[in-house]
This record gives structure tokens, C-alpha cells and sequence, in this order.
């Protein structure tokens, strides 16, 4: 298996308030459907191999095109393109996961729901009984805990979603003790962002590289191949015992983000669903098809390089957000199928807070602050992700600037050469200023919290790529975490406001629109699917007719 290790752009959902949080821990003994998502980067050629249909004389092969090529590693600790993010829903498990269609949680490798003490302090989990990775070895307590310990280094992407533990202990054969700083009651639902991983084949740097490549999980389904250009092939996983059984002998991905060649994938039968159906082709494709429009957290957004002039004084990010008319993006480049940006949350989210700064279509204000900027007559360079939904924004905004003096030459690339690792990445050249993208960190839960830690906490987004200034990263922090303890649920939504405020106001990284994730499939070919409101696609429940 190859493919090349970079980091990638993130995978929308809606929020979980504290009241979704007690409705969802009285239904974690419930199990619900299951899928997953992706979001991430560059184009690609599909994957060879058959997609037909299950039934009498089928290939009992699951086939799908996804919109975005696979980059950076596989393993859960590390991962956030969306190809990745799907495929890891598949063969990894966690404690306790989230449908991605429904958002609800499930008991995945946890027995029973997590316990907690008195205090809200400790917490205890089962695993489920007979439990095995796909190479037959047990899932064992001692794994939990190292899977746990080894994402809460500052260093690993998740680590981010899991400050609030303490420490992680194997308390048994099968049970796990978890301790928090302090009180934390989305914990049962939080979890869901680790995915379980052997131990014996990820102690080392060397060991976890090449788990990265080739991954072994205690999921359903065992990725036998992955490339950026050949796309992904799975085998189902003979040692599973959970819920979710394969219910086809083979998944085939093709990947590419060229949106032609997903409708003739779908059309031509090599496969039964496409993600991010092109929304121009829409009303055709109902004639014959199966299509779903999602609303979603998935944004389009605009991201500076906030230590380099003149885009460390926010009145010049503020003034390339108001000469942006969304509402024309919205009707041109999405057909409809997209909304302006109210906040950094999508409308859809069950705790939206409209931003105390909206940046409606305001050319003579963009104007305005560029001069007082002293940053009229502005010449950049703007790098872009291939992402479909991306290339069709672009010169949009390109012509928006045009108006108001600024100009913009194009630079688009594959995510993976957008995102890599200094000194190859595009953003992490000397002359980098202004990234046009999407993201969706909504594939790995719905709360505000996350959602925010995603991009505005930790090193990865504020320090590595967007380079804001420490004392702005702090004080969202501190407002994040400062919530994420609160007990009273008003207090708790007045803090997230204020994070969201802030972030609106600065726009160091802030989305332009939020779009609807649209789904093709032939319901002919495949049934008991489910579309999500995000990128990816999600085959724990389908099968082949």
C-alpha cells in the first residue's frame, strides 16, 4: 500500500449541546446505524476493478467514487483527510461511536456505557466480549489505554479533542480506567475521536510509521490497498464480532475530484455511489438516480498567513471577507446548494449562535479598510486546494477582490502538496499569504466544542499553518476550556459565543459559505445506504442488491 504522508485538510454535522448529551447517554445501550466521513484533498484516477452488484450472479462488491484523493497516513492518531477519515471509520472502532448519518452514539468496542464516579472524575468502560484486531490478535485494556496515552501527546492531531484526561489505565484484562482534570460530561460522546489500535504494532516510531500504511483495526472491513491515483480496495475482517457485519465480500473506492468522471462512474455502473454530486447535474441525475441533499458544517473558507504583512493587521483580513458576495457564490457556484456564512457554526447546528460580526457583501467597507490598512493596490498569490467545490469559488472571489484593488493570482494544487510538511507544502512557503479551502471537522463529532478546538486550539491549525498571534490563540482557548467544564448550560453557550465572536472578528482562518453535502447512489444496486452531512462516504449498514 502507498501513499504519500502529509497532512490534509479536515473533514459537517450538526452540534451537541448538553441537552443532546443526556438524550444521547440514554440511548448508548441502543445501537444505531453506522458510516463515516471525509474530507480532504487532490484529484485522482479511479481504482481498477469491478463494481457491480450483490445478488444472484453479482460480485457482492461495494463500489463508490469519492470527491477528494487520499493523503497523509492511516493512522487514527494522525489523520484528517477525508478519504482517510471514511476508510478509518471502517477498520477502526472506537469505545463508543457516532452514526454518521444520525450523529447518535453507539456502543462500538465498549460493552456497556461508560460509568462514571460521584465526583465526575473517574471513568470506567467494559470492552466488548471476544473483541479482535483483523490480525486475530484480542483487543485488550492494556491497547485502550495505550491508544488513549499515545493521543493525548501534544504533538498527535486528536490530542486536541482529549485535553481534559488525566491519565488512561488498564484496570483488567478488559476494563479501562479513565481519570479527567476535571469534570467533563460529554465524555461518552468525546470519545468516539479515539480509535483503538493494537499496542505490539504501534510502541515504536518505526512500528507507527508503518501502521500508517497499513493498518490494522478491529472494525468490520481490512484495507488491503490505498493510493492517491488507484483508490482503496477492502476485504471484510474475519475476527469481527460487533454489530455491523460486512454485508458484501469486497469494497472498491475510485477517488478523483473531477466531477465528470464520478456522474459517468455512477451512470456507467462502475459504481453505485458518488460523494459531492455536481449540483449542475443535480435535476438530471434524479431521472435515474437516487440523490439527497445534506445541509452541513462543511465550509469554504479563506485562511492568511496572519505573522506576514499586511495580513497580520485584521482590517485587511476583515476587507477580503467584505468584498466577497456570497450570495452570488451561492446562486452561481452552488446552484443554490450552499449558505452564506452567519458564523463559523452552519445554520443546521443544533447550538448556532449567529457571529457578532457578519461579513455581508460590502465593497465600499472593504475599500475603506484596505486604506486604513495602508494596503491598497494589493497583489497576492492565492493557493487553492482542487477540491470541485473549491475551483468553482475561486475565481468568483478572484473577480470580488479584482473590484476593490486587489489582485489575485491562482495557485491550485492537490491537498496533499497544499498541506505538506515544511518545506514542501505550498503554505509553508516565505511567500505564502492567503489559502482558499474546505474543512469538516464535524466527521468526528458534533459539539461546539470540537468543532472549535478543530481549528482554534493547538498548534496544528493556529501555530503551524495560520500563525496567529499567542495571545489571540489563547484567549479562544482558555473561553473553550473554560466551557468545556461549565455545568450550567447557559453560561456554557455565553462562553461559546464569545469564541465565536472572536474568530469572526479576527478571520484568521473563517469560512466564506457552509455547503450541502449532495449523494448520488443507484438504490438498485445498493440498499439500507445512508448520505451524510458531510464529506465521505459510509457503508456499515449497506449491502449489495
Amino acid at each position: 500500500m502507498s501513499h504519500k504522508n502529509s497532512p490534509l485538510d479536515p473533514a459537517g454535522l450538526t452540534g451537541a449541546s448538553r441537552r443532546q448529551f443526556l438524550k444521547y447517554t440514554s440511548v448508548l445501550g441502543a445501537a444505531a446505524g453506522v458510516a463515516a466521513t471525509v474530507s480532504a484533498c487532490g484529484p485522482s484516477s479511479g481504482t481498477s476493478g469491478n463494481g457491480g452488484g450483490g445478488g444472484k450472479g453479482g460480485s457482492s462488491t461495494i463500489s463508490a467514487t469519492l470527491a477528494f484523493q487520499l493523503s497523509g497516513t492511516l493512522d487514527p492518531d494522525n489523520h484528517s483527510s477525508a478519504v482517510a477519515t471514511a476508510a478509518n471509520q471502517h477498520v477502526f472502532e472506537a469505545l463508543v461511536d457516532l452514526d454518521p448519518a444520525s450523529r447518535e452514539p453507539y456502543l462500538a468496542l465498549a460493552k456497556a456505557q461508560p460509568k462514571a464516579s460521584s465526583d465526575g472524575l473517574k471513568w470506567t468502560v467494559e470492552l466488548r466480549d471476544g473483541a479482535k484486531f483483523s490480525d486475530g490478535s484480542a483487543v485488550t485494556g492494556e491497547d485502550v489505554a495505550w491508544s488513549f496515552t499515545r493521543s493525548m501527546d501534544p504533538a498527535v492531531l486528536m490530542s486536541q479533542f482529549i485535553s481534559f484526561i488525566k491519565s488512561v489505565k488498564a484496570t483488567g484484562k478488559t476494563s479501562v480506567e479513565f481519570t479527567l482534570k476535571e469534570p467533563f460530561p460529554l465524555f461518552p460522546t468525546r470519545i468516539s475521536v479515539i480509535k483503538i489500535v493494537p499496542k505490539a504494532h504501534t510502541k515504536t516510531a518505526a512500528q507507527a510509521k508503518k501502521f500508517g500504511d497499513q493498518p490494522i483495526g478491529s472494525g468490520p472491513w481490512v484495507l488491503d490497498s490505498a493510493d492517491p491515483n488507484s483508490g482503496l480496495t477492502f476485504s471484510v475482517n474475519k475476527h469481527y464480532n460487533g454489530k455491523y457485519k460486512a454485508k458484501a465480500t469486497k469494497m472498491v473506492w475510485h477517488t478523483t475530484t473531477q466531477d465528470s468522471t464520478r456522474i459517468a462512474d455512477l451512470q456507467s455502473g462502475r459504481s453505485q455511489t458518488i460523494e459531492a454530486v455536481p449540483f449542475v447535474n443535480v435535476k438530471q441525475l434524479k431521472k435515474t438516480k437516487k440523490v439527497e441533499a445534506k445541509q452541513a458544517f462543511n465550509q469554504i473558507f479563506l485562511m492568511f498567513n496572519c505573522s506576514a504583512k499586511p495580513f497580520d493587521d485584521k482590517r485587511v483580513r476583515q476587507a477580503l471577507h467584505y468584498a466577497i458576495d456570497t450570495d452570488a457564490i451561492v446562486r452561481t457556484a452552488f446552484q443554490g446548494y450552499a449558505s452564506a456564512a452567519q458564523s463559523y457554526l452552519d445554520e443546521g447546528n443544533a447550538d448556532f449562535q449567529k457571529a457578532s460580526t457578519v461579513y455581508n457583501h460590502d465593497p465600499a467597507k472593504a475599500k475603506k479598510l484596505l486604506a486604513e490598512a495602508g494596503a491598497s493596490n494589493l497583489s497576492i498569490e492565492l493557493v487553492t486546494t482542487d477540491a470541485g467545490a473549491v475551483a468553482s469559488t475561486a475565481p468568483l472571489i478572484i473577480d470580488a477582490w479584482k473590484k476593490v484593488g486587489v489582485t489575485a493570482k491562482l495557485n491550485t494544487a492537490p491537498s496533499a502538496s497544499v498541506y505538506a510538511p515544511a518545506p514542501d507544502g505550498l503554505i509553508t512557503k516565505p511567500n505564502f499569504r492567503v489559502l482558499l479551502a474546505s474543512g469538516d471537522p464535524t466527521v468526528y463529532g458534533a459539539d461546539v466544542d470540537l468543532l472549535m478546538r478543530w481549528f482554534y486550539y493547538g498548534a496544528t491549525w493556529p501555530v503551524d499553518r495560520f500563525h496567529w498571534q499567542k495571545a489571540s490563540a489563547k484567549k479562544v482557548a482558555d473561553w473553550l476550556d473554560e466551557a468545556a467544564k461549565e455545568s450550567d448550560e447557559a453560561k456554557q453557550k455565553a462562553l461559546w459565543q464569545k469564541a465565536i465572536d472572536f474568530v469572526a472578528d479576527e478571520a484568521p482562518l473563517y469560512p466564506v459559505v457552509h455547503t450541502k453535502m449532495v449523494t448520488g447512489w443507484d438504490d438498485k444496486k445498493l440498499t439500507d445506504f445512508e448520505p451524510v452531512a458531510t464529506t465521505g462516504l459510509y457503508f456499515l449498514k449497506a449491502k449489495p442488491a
